[in-house]
């Protein structure tokens, strides 16, 4: 099993650290890099093992046949992760197309 981010999702994960750190979720910078670190090191060991349900139609704008999974990382954010499944080479290849949390996409879910 191979997980392999598209460019604008790394893009993503690689601002998430600096806006939860400019919009004080987090006092420290280095907390805020923990968090979304911890959040990557969770889709690259447990997506494979997640409830995959197919995506709403308000996602075909990142992919079409997208399946989503659900990362919970407290009471009050769960992290979504959009992403088709491909087997290449006989190895399944789990592609993240797009990356959302609850305050911004639940009322599309």
């Amino acid at each position: 099993m191979r997980i392999v981010f598209l460019p604008e999702t790394l893009v993503y994960f690689n601002r998430l650290a600096d806006i939860l750190y400019e919009q004080g979720y987090f006092s420290f910078k280095d907390s805020s890099l923990k968090y979304v670190d911890d959040l990557l090191e969770d889709i690259r060991l447990h997506l494979h093992s997640k409830v995959k349900k197919p995506a709403p139609g308000y996602f075909e704008k990142y992919g079409h046949n997208l399946l989503y999974a659900v990362f919970p990382k407290n009471n009050t954010t769960f992290w979504y992760i959009f992403f088709n499944i491909y087997r290449q080479n006989g190895e399944l290849v789990y592609l993240i197309r797009y990356v959302s949390n609850n305050h911004v996409i639940a009322q599309y879910l």
